[in-house]
C-alpha cells in the first residue's frame, strides 16, 4: 500500500484524516526523531513512517491512504539522560496524546518500562519493544449528526448536581437490556433518564470517563481501578464504558449518551483530572508523554530533574506552566465541549493546576487563559479547591467564574449533626450560602458547591452506619481512605436488626438530605445516596469495580421512602426561588421600608443574640427565609415574591420546644417537613404557636402564599 509521506501540517495536534489520508503532528523540544507506527487488528506493526517535517517543535507528516479505524503510536528518539529528565526510548511505543480513541490494555508484565526493572536501576535503559503491551491510539471520524442539540444552559444557581459512575449507576438495573448496562448507552436510555427526571436533578456530574488505565498492582490483586483517576488520554472516552465497541465507537456512544440527556433537560459534567496522569514517577511505566518529552510535560524536582514534583499523591504532576502542555489541557477542554457538547468540568485537586513554581496563585496561566477563552468561560467550571502539597487546601480561594467542592460545608454539616458542640455559628453560614467565603471576592452563593458526601469517603448510608472503615477488600489491610469519617457514632455497626437503631439512622439521612437541598448554594448529591446504597463500609472504593460500588436496584421499604423523600426535597427547592438565591442574603429598603432577607431565631421566639451565637452549648435554632426580598424578576420584568421558610433544626439528642415567630405574611405557617415523621415527613399537621422538634431532627414550615 502506498505510504507516500508529504509535508502536512503542524496543527492541529494529533491526527486528522483527509481526503488524501491522515494528517499527524506531535510536540516535542527535546526530540531528535519521531516515527508514526500503524498496526493490523491482531496487533502486529505493519509500517513505521519517520516524520521529517518540524515547525516549532512539532514533528509532522501527511501519510496518505490511512482511514479512520487505524491503529498507529509514535516512537520518539532523543537523548537517555535520566539524570536531566530526558528519557527518551524509541522502543517504547507510545500513545498519542491527542488521540480521540484508544484501543486495548496495557500488559504490566510486559516490557512497559524504559528502565531495566530486573535491577530497579531507572538509570539503565532498557531496549526490548514494548508494542505488543501498550494500547494503540485509533483514528477516528468524528462525524455526528447532533440534530440541532443545544445545552440546556441551566443557570448554576438553579442546578442540582447528581455525582454519578458511568458503569456503576446502571450495571445492575434489570430495567435496562443487558448489553447496555454499565455504559454510555446504559446511562442514556430510557429507564435511567426516567429515573433522572423523577429524582428531579438537573445534571450528572460523571467520575472520569478520559481513558484511563488499570494500575499494575491492582491487576496483580484481581482488581481494577474503578474511579478513573489514572488518565491515559485527555481527548478520548474511556473505551470500557462502550456497548459499541473501542475502534472509534465509543465517540459516537458518547455523543450519542450526552444528546439524549440534552434532550431530557439534563445537562453532562465531566470529572477531569488534569494534575496528573497514569505513567508515574521515575519508576512508572512509559506509555505516552513521558517518553514524548519528559521534561515538557511533567514537572521535575528543579534541582535534581531525574525525580518528579508530586502535589497530587501519585507520582507526578502535570507542568501545565509549560506553554505547550497548558494547550494540550485547553485544547482538550475545548474538544469536550464543542466536539463532544459537555456543559462544565469539575477539576480534579485543581489546586495543583493554579501553582506558579510551588505556590498556589490566582494569577496562574491557567486562571489566566480560562477566562480569556470564550468557549470555556461560558461553561460551568467547578473546582475541587485542594491538592496534597504544602499551602493546598484553597477553599475559598478560587477566582471569579469559578464554583468550588465546599470542604467546610461538607465538614461542618457532618460534624454539626453528630452532636460536636460549638458550631452553631459556623453550620449557619454553611445553610445560607457561605457568604465568608465567597462574597468578598465578587462571587455569588452558587460558588458554594455543597455536599456532605462524595465518590471519595463514605457513603451517606454508610456515614450514619459505621463508625469505622472497612477497606479490607482493596488489598492495603485497611491502611487507605480517611480516618476522619465524621460518623454518626450508634455504637453498633453495619447491619442491625434494632428498629429504633435502624429508624435513628433513617432520619439522620434525612436530616443530611434536608439540609443539603435546603440550603442557598448549589446542591451535589453523591448517586445512590437517595437510595441508602452502601459499601459495607468501605470508604476508598476507588479499586471495587463490583458490586460494593455498583448500584442495587432492589430496593426494600426504607429505601424507597428516601427515594421519594430526596424527590421531593429536590423539587421544592426547584419550585422555590427562595430556597436557591442568586445574591447572598442582606437588609433591603421597599416602599421605604428595611425589610429583612433572613433573621435567626431561639428556641423561644426571640431573636439569637451574639451570647446565644457563642454558646458551645446551643445546637438548635431557627433560621426565616423572607420571600419577598428576591429581587428577580419574571420575564415581563415584573418581581417575583415567593414564600418565606421557617426551618427548625435541632441537633441534640432531645427534644426541645419552639415558639415560631409570625410569619411575613401575616398568615398561619404551614408544615412543609418534619424529618421525625418516618412514614410521611411532608404530611401537613396542626401548627400552633408553640411547636416541639424531636431531638436529632428538621422541620420546615412555609407562609402559604405560593403554590
Amino acid at each position: 500500500m502506498d505510504r507516500t509521506l508529504l509535508p502536512g501540517k503542524p496543527y492541529p495536534l494529533g491526527a486528522t484524516p483527509t481526503s488524501k489520508g491522515a494528517n499527524f503532528a506531535i510536540f516535542s523540544e527535546n526530540a531528535t526523531g519521531v516515527s508514526v507506527c500503524f498496526f493490523d487488528e491482531a496487533g502486529n506493526e505493519t509500517d513505521c513512517v519517520c516524520l521529517r517535517e518540524r515547525t516549532a517543535f512539532v514533528w509532522h507528516g501527511l501519510i496518505r491512504n490511512i482511514r479512520a479505524g487505524q491503529r498507529y503510536g509514535f516512537r520518539v528518539e532523543g537523548p537517555w539522560q535520566p539524570e536531566q529528565g530526558l528519557r527518551f526510548n524509541p522502543k517504547k511505543l507510545l500513545v498519542d496524546p491527542y488521540a480521540k480513541a484508544i484501543t486495548g490494555e496495557v500488559d504490566w508484565k510486559g516490557p512497559i518500562f524504559p528502565y531495566d526493572v530486573r535491577s530497579g536501576d531507572d538509570l539503565t535503559r532498557d531496549d526490548q519493544d514494548s508494542a505488543a503491551s501498550v494500547p494503540k491510539s485509533v483514528i477516528v471520524d468524528e462525524r455526528f449528526d447532533w440534530n440541532g442539540d443545544s445545552p440546556p444552559e441551566i443557570p448554576l444557581a438553579d442546578s442540582v448536581i447528581y455525582e454519578v459512575h458511568v458503569r456503576g449507576f446502571s450495571m445492575l438495573n434489570p430495567a435496562i437490556p443487558e448489553r447496555l448496562r454499565g455504559t454510555y448507552a446504559g446511562l442514556a436510555c430510557e429507564a435511567s433518564i426516567r429515573y433522572l427526571k423523577k429524582l428531579g436533578i438537573t445534571a450528572v456530574e460523571l467520575l472520569p470517563v478520559h481513558h484511563f488505565i488499570d494500575e499494575g498492582r491492582l491487576v496483580e490483586h484481581g482488581l481494577r481501578d474503578y474511579w478513573g483517576y489514572n488518565t491515559l488520554g485527555y481527548f478520548a472516552p474511556m473505551a470500557r464504558y462502550s456497548s459499541s465497541g473501542d475502534m472509534g465507537q465509543q465517540v459516537t456512544e458518547f455523543k450519542q449518551m450526552v444528546k439524549a440527556l440534552h434532550r431530557a433537560g439534563i445537562e453532562v459534567i465531566l470529572d477531569v483530572v488534569y494534575n496528573h496522569t497514569c505513567e508515574g514517577n521515575r519508576m512508572g511505566p512509559m506509555l505516552s508523554m513521558k517518553g514524548i518529552d519528559n521534561t515538557t510535560y511533567y514537572r521535575q524536582v528543579d534541582d535534581n530533574p531525574r525525580y518528579y514534583m508530586d502535589y497530587t499523591g501519585t507520582g507526578n504532576t502535570l507542568n501545565v506552566m509549560n506553554p505547550q502542555v497548558l494547550k494540550l489541557v485547553m485544547d482538550s477542554l475545548r474538544y469536550w465541549v464543542t466536539e463532544m457538547h459537555v456543559d462544565g468540568f469539575r477539576f480534579d485537586l485543581a489546586s495543583t493546576l493554579a501553582r506558579e513554581l510551588h505556590a498556589v496563585s490566582k494569577l496562574s496561566s491557567f486562571f489566566d487563559t480560562i477566562h480569556q477563552d470564550p468557549t470555556i468561560a461560558d461553561v460551568k467550571l467547578i473546582a475541587e479547591p485542594w491538592d496534597v502539597g504544602e499551602g493546598g487546601y484553597q477553599v475559598g480561594n478560587f477566582p471569579v467564574l469559578w464554583a468550588e467542592w465546599n470542604g467546610r460545608y461538607r465538614d461542618t454539616v457532618r460534624r454539626f449533626w453528630k452532636g460536636d458542640e460549638g458550631l452553631l455559628s459556623d453550620f449557619a453560614y454553611r445553610l445560607t450560602g457561605s457568604s465568608d467565603l465567597y462574597e468578598m471576592d465578587g462571587r455569588k452563593p452558587y460558588a458554594s458547591i455543597n455536599f456532605v458526601t462524595a465518590h471519595d469517603g463514605f457513603t451517606l448510608c454508610d456515614l450514619v452506619s459505621y463508625n469505622q472503615k472497612r477497606n479490607e477488600a482493596n488489598g492495603d489491610k485497611n491502611t487507605d481512605g480517611t480516618d476522619n469519617n465524621d460518623s454518626w457514632n450508634m455504637g453498633t455497626e453495619g447491619p442491625t436488626r434494632s428498629t429504633t437503631i435502624h429508624k435513628l439512622r433513617e432520619r439522620q439521612m434525612r436530616n443530611f438530605l434536608a439540609t443539603l437541598i435546603l440550603s442557598q448554594g448549589v446542591p451535589m448529591l453523591t448517586g445512590g445516596d437517595e437510595i441508602a446504597r452502601s459499601q459495607r463500609g468501605n470508604n476508598n472504593g476507588y479499586c471495587q469495580d463490583n458490586e460494593v460500588s455498583w448500584f442495587c436496584w432492589k430496593l426494600h421499604a426504607s429505601q424507597r421512602r428516601l427515594l421519594e423523600f430526596t424527590s421531593k426535597l429536590i423539587h421544592l427547592r426547584r419550585n422555590h426561588p427562595n430556597l436557591h438565591r442568586r445574591k447572598f442574603f442582606q437588609d433591603r429598603t421597599i416602599r421605604g421600608s428595611v425589610v429583612r432577607d433572613i433573621a435567626w431565631y431561639n428556641t423561644d421566639g426571640s431573636e439569637l443574640t451574639d451570647e446565644v451565637w457563642n454558646n458551645h452549648w446551643v445546637r438548635a435554632l431557627a433560621l426565616l427565609l423572607n420571600g419577598k426580598t428576591l429581587q428577580i424578576t419574571d420575564e415581563d420584568g415584573h418581581p417575583i415574591i415567593d414564600d418565606s421558610f421557617l426551618m427548625l433544626v435541632n441537633a441534640a439528642p432531645d427534644g426541645v420546644e419552639f415558639t415560631l415567630p409570625a410569619a411575613p405574611a401575616a398568615t398561619a405557617w404551614t408544615q412543609v417537613l418534619n424529618t421525625e415523621n418516618i412514614e410521611d415527613p411532608f404530611a401537613p399537621a396542626e401548627i400552633s404557636e408553640k411547636v416541639i422538634l424531636g431531638g436529632r431532627s428538621m422541620r420546615v414550615f412555609r407562609d402559604g402564599r405560593g403554590a
